[in-house]
């Protein structure tokens, strides 16, 4: 079961990259644009990225790579490291600023600037995942 987690984790990764991806392009359409801001595609990087914080979270506390593995020793070994501390903070980091950035968003009543805080934490957000993802372990390119 904790391999069919690990190919799940990996694959809704690449679903979130895409998801974040496709709302930052879209909303930078809009925004360049004057169009009205389009809260649907912004709520699916959301949607995509809690998604996969419940399954890391699972991986996470069911795995002997994450909180199982947490010692004094994890933090001399970069592998174990990335894995037991780095990714997950990262991670969490990143979800929290997709999630204020649509929160934000929603409360905006201009459409150039929902658009405007859309992108500056999505890109943020996004910046900060790709920065901690090991992608040697992604089912996908293995």
């Amino acid at each position: 079961m904790l391999k069919g987690m690990l190919h799940l984790h990996s694959t809704l990764a690449i679903v979130l990259l895409l998801a974040l991806v496709i709302a930052i392009v879209i909303t930078l359409i809009n925004f360049a644009g004057n169009k009205p801001y389009n809260r649907k595609i912004a709520l699916i990087g959301l949607i995509s990225a809690h998604l996969q914080l419940v399954v890391g979270l699972i991986l996470y506390f069911t795995s002997n790579r994450g909180f199982a593995n947490l010692s004094g020793e994890t933090m001399g070994d970069s592998v174990s490291r990335l894995y037991t501390v780095e990714h997950p903070i990262a991670m969490i980091l990143s979800i929290v600023l997709i999630t204020i950035g649509y929160s934000k968003s929603k409360k905006i009543a201009d459409s150039k600037q929902a658009n405007k805080t859309v992108l500056i934490f999505y890109i943020l957000g996004l910046i900060l995942a790709l920065s901690r993802i090991p992608y040697a372990t992604w089912s996908i390119l293995n």
